[in-house]
């Protein structure tokens, strides 16, 4: 058959969701402006992100026809439908905002088709020129992360999110969603939309939708049927019954809209056809927004020419528009070099290399994310940027290819990884040093983490490997749930091929490296930034040896209080029954509303979304101010809480080798600087209540030591009479006075040593409530008294305290201008919202201003503790471990012998890790167990 006879190759439309991408490219981007270091400057950030994407999706995907689709301005059919429709979203940060019409702008210059239209959404419009192009025989590409676009989806449209790899076609879709495409929006339906605020049936998921459309075929089947499906949840689907139509009409993405206004001739698509970039227009365009590498790009370029292709690992870095700042990476290696190493003589090149290397990139694959218990099956090194080694050393699977054997290995490589002049990289380095101990190796030498880099110099974004590669270098890999799966299908990294096992783990060496020469230069030319840096690098060290130490637990002594509180909460129970005058499921929000506003004739605080009367929390707290049973209920849930988290669990989750539990301290996780405990949250056990505080009993000693506890007394008051350098509050601190009593002689007008008890509390919740930026209204609630009180309580504090009040002012002003805030020692605190058009958003931001660089500061206070009290015990070789870190407090294992050194040494060491204006006090306490030792 002759080529002219052939049959052709049906024709390909890309249809991209710009909507998605310019908020995914807004918040992936790190906060650049025209003038970089200007904040009044305009935001760029989106705009080089979304250039970026739609590069990288045009080398990825061969398109015919190509449209890059929009949300129009203004309200659509949906708004009129429903008003309460998306009313829960967050307005556009006006950064981003900002930016849209030059991103419309740009993506026309690279070739693309845009589409706005006024009265419909994105998705409508992408839904009608998909489904109108696949009745021509055109396959259609969907690229977009939204999940709502699978009800699009058939044998010629298919969606691909290019962030992660997806695809989603009928296959994928079926898999992940549990129904076919032609099901998926009887199964919005049911489970509805929380971002778009339309309600499903109340507590159905998608297990249950999918569930249910598998056994009845349809939602109109469902429907028709409704009275046969038993339980609480057919409860929940006859009483919504009503409301499902509205649901249904409001998910359905429109395939009809009228776009012969926006498409000339359609349903032909040639004017859709994808054209070549104009280079003189984006040359202006780079000019005017600052993308000062643009026009050498270009220059370098005959016109239009496109650049050469890259390999999937390569996508998209740099893109046209990355000029390189002072902190860009060199280009990675068109071509990656990857090596397996199965033999001794590979392993001894590679070996050679680590120990010439100025810097390695190390990885380990393990068999767990449990830490204190994983054991590896792979390493990998990076050395360079393209090249990167895997050594496999458990894979274990039929027909496994031979591997060198684990522990000669390990003990082959144990004198280049305990060499601390050796310095090595790694991505969450504190893990891989626990993997490493696991196998009896104590790694040296950890000199950068780019998980770190990242929470320090960007600490409101994400900070996993994946994100930073995709954000810094624009380049994507292979995810860890392509290789296991995930759920309860997910097998162990020791059954992965392979081969395929080594591309992973080597891709991840290799974006470590890459990632940390971009935002090592970064760090390197601010020092302040540097410094908080390197604090988290020692605190890194420090938090490992804390977890390694972990502490021991008293299991009879939890057994014994969970009898206790199993006891207390049948009795509560009884007692709940009695004054219900029948008996009733306590954790039943159905039946609870029935007695409470039914049968007792409790008023109504509130209603949730559904219209339903609410028997959350907050609302049992009102309630219990005056009714019996809220106030047991509240009680037996505390106590539930308490036996079901703590003290039936904790005796779980101790090693049963040691008989210590080994929490996991997550460092870059709060945008304060705080530690975050888990498995188990030590920092989360209530104290406030006596059946809390013992808990704390069951964390103890071994024989011949003790517990000491050592944290900071008043801390933040102490950082707050820092950073105002308010008069009054200095003089209290430097006199060595009550503070709370200072507070309530200047408020109340009296002689501190004639301040009542009473006057001392409220000034305490004043000193407190200012801090966290309370108003006038929860003052009053706080204390109980009326809010035209309160008013002029906090008008006299200010009186009185008047740098306090310059402080906050001026503070945020300074938020408002620079985006952030700063601890004392450097660390940026970013206010997303504090220029937000919402009010309660605004007004959220401008407390957290306030409060966050005295949290901020505390935080590193006590990292710095940590780590000069570590180095202290290692330099004189004490016996005294460090095993918990809880807010403001040290928790250390004590010798006896070593009791009387600690309770000198330890405050002056946590005293003296910074010079503040007001003199810094530690507090030690000591006892046979953590609660004594308070």
């Amino acid at each position: 058959m002759s080529d002219e006879k052939a049959t052709a190759s049906p024709k390909t439309l890309v249809l991209v969701d710009g909507s998605s991408y310019l908020y995914r490219a807004f918040h992936a981007m790190p906060d650049l402006r025209a003038v970089p270091g200007d904040p009044a400057s305009p935001a760029t950030g989106a705009i080089r992100g979304m250039i970026n994407m739609m590069q990288a999706l045009r080398k990825e995907v061969q398109a015919d026809y190509a449209v890059c689709v929009f949300d129009a301005k203004g309200p659509t059919f949906r708004d009129a439908l429903y008003p309460e429709y998306k009313a829960n979203r967050s307005p556009m940060p006006d950064d981003l905002r900002g930016q849209i019409e030059p991103i419309h702008e740009v993506v026309g210059l690279l070739g693309w088709k845009v589409l706005a239209v006024p009265g419909v959404e994105a998705d409508d419009v992408i839904g009608t020129l998909a489904v109108t192009a696949a009745r021509q025989g055109v396959e259609v590409v969907i690229s977009s992360g939204d999940k709502d676009l699978s009800q699009l989806v058939n044998e010629h449209i298919t969606i691909i999110d290019t962030m992660n790899g997806k695809k989603r076609d009928v296959a994928g879709v079926t898999a992940e969603f549990g129904v076919p495409p032609a099901l998926m929006i009887d199964y919005q339906t049911l489970v509805g939309d929380a971002v778009d605020n339309v309600p499903g049936v109340p507590k159905v998921g998608p297990k249950t939708a999918a569930k249910w459309l598998q056994e009845y075929g349809s939602l109109d089947a469902l429907v028709a049927r409704a009275n046969e499906v038993k339980g609480a949840a057919g409860e929940n689907l006859r009483q919504t019954l009503d409301w499902l139509p509205k649901g249904r009409e409001l998910l359905t993405i429109k395939t009809d809209c009228d776009l012969a206004a926006y498409v000339a001739g359609l349903p032909s698509f040639e004017a859709l056809t994808l054209a070549e970039q104009n280079n003189e227009a984006l040359k202006t365009f780079g000019e005017q927004y600052g993308f000062k590498g643009l026009v050498k790009t270009l220059a370098a370029q005959a016109p239009a020419e496109a650049p050469p292709a890259r390999k999937k690992a390569d996508s998209g870095a740099p893109g046209l528009f990355d000029e390189p700042e002072p902190a860009a990476a060199a280009p990675v290696a068109s071509h990656l070099k990857y090596d397996t190493v199965f033999t001794w003589e590979a392993l001894e090149g590679w070996l050679r290399q680590l120990e010439a290397a100025e810097l390695v990139a190390l990885d380990t694959e393990t068999t767990s994310l449990d830490e204190m218990r994983a054991e590896i099956v792979g390493i990998s090194f990076s050395v360079v940027p393209g090249e990167a080694a895997y050594i496999p050393l458990a894979h274990n699977y039929p027909d496994v290819p031979a591997q060198l054997p684990r522990d000669e290995v390990l003990a082959r490589l144990k004198p280049w990884l305990e060499n601390p002049a050796k310095h090595k990289l790694g991505q969450h380095i504190k893990y891989d040093r626990h993997v490493f101990a696991n196998h009896g190796i104590e790694v040296q030498g950890y000199a950068h983490d780019t998980m770190l880099q990242s929470y320090v110099l960007e600490v409101h974004k994400p900070h996993g490997l994946a994100s930073l590669a995709e954000r810094h270098l624009g380049r994507s890999g292979i995810q860890y749930e392509d290789l296991c799966g995930k759920g309860v299908h997910q097998i162990s990294f020791s059954q992965v091929d392979i081969a395929k096992a080594a591309e992973y783990s080597c891709e991840d060496s290799d974006q470590t490296l890459d990632v940390h020469r971009v935002l090592w230069q970064r760090l390197e030319a601010d020092e302040k930034l540097r410094g908080i840096y390197e604090l988290e690098i020692a605190s890194s060290e420090a938090l490992y040896r804390i977890e390694r130490n972990g502490v021991l637990i008293d299991a009879p002594t939890l057994a014994a209080q969970s009898h206790e509180l199993g006891q207390r909460i049948v009795q509560l129970e009884t007692e709940a029954y009695e004054i219900a005058g029948q008996p009733f499921n306590l954790s039943s929000p159905k039946q609870l509303g029935e007695i409470f506003f039914d049968k007792l004739g409790m008023p109504v605080v509130k209603k949730t979304a559904t219209g339903a009367r609410s028997t959350d929390e907050e609302v049992l707290e009102k309630l219990a101010e005056d009714y019996p049973l809220p106030a047991k209920l509240l009680e037996h849930r505390s106590l539930s809480k308490l036996k079901g988290t703590y003290t039936d669990k904790l005796a779980q989750l101790a090693n049963p080798a040691t008989g210590r539990v080994h929490t996991h301290y997550a460092q870059a996780v709060a945008v304060t600087g705080r530690l975050a405990s888990n498995d188990p949250n030590l920092q989360n056990i209530p104290i406030r209540t006596p059946e809390g505080r013992r808990v704390r009993e069951a964390f103890v000693a071994p024989a011949g030591s003790l517990i000491a506890s050592a944290d900071y007394s008043q801390i933040e008051l102490r950082i707050m009479a820092h950073i105002s350098s308010d008069e009054a509050l200095l003089k209290a601190f430097h006199d060595g006075m009550d503070v709370h009593r200072a507070t309530a002689a200047e408020v109340f007008g009296v002689a501190p040593d004639q301040v009542s008890s009473e006057q001392r509390r409220y000034a305490k919740v004043i000193n407190f409530g200012l801090i966290y930026g309370m108003s006038s209204f929860g003052l009053a609630k706080n204390l109980g008294i009326e809010t035209k009180a309160a008013a002029a309580y906090i008008d006299r504090y200010f009186q009185r305290f008047a740098g306090v009040k310059r402080y906050m002012d001026e503070t945020k002003v300074s938020a408002k201008s620079r985006g952030y805030v700063e601890t004392v020692f450097g660390r940026r605190l970013y206010l997303p919202e504090i220029n937000s058009p919402n009010g309660p958003r605004r007004s959220g931001a401008e407390r957290a201003a306030i409060n966050a660089p005295m949290q901020g500061t505390a935080a590193d206070l006590i990292k710095k503790s940590m780590v000069k009290v570590q180095q202290v015990l290692d330099a004189e070789r004490r016996g005294t471990k460090m095993i918990m870190q809880v807010h403001d407090e040290l928790v250390f294992e004590v010798p006896q012998a070593e009791v009387e050194w600690l309770k000198l040494e330890i405050p002056r060491l946590m005293a003296g890790v910074a010079d503040l204006k007001v003199p810094l006090l530690a507090e030690v306490g000591v006892g046979e167990n953590w609660d004594k030792a308070h």
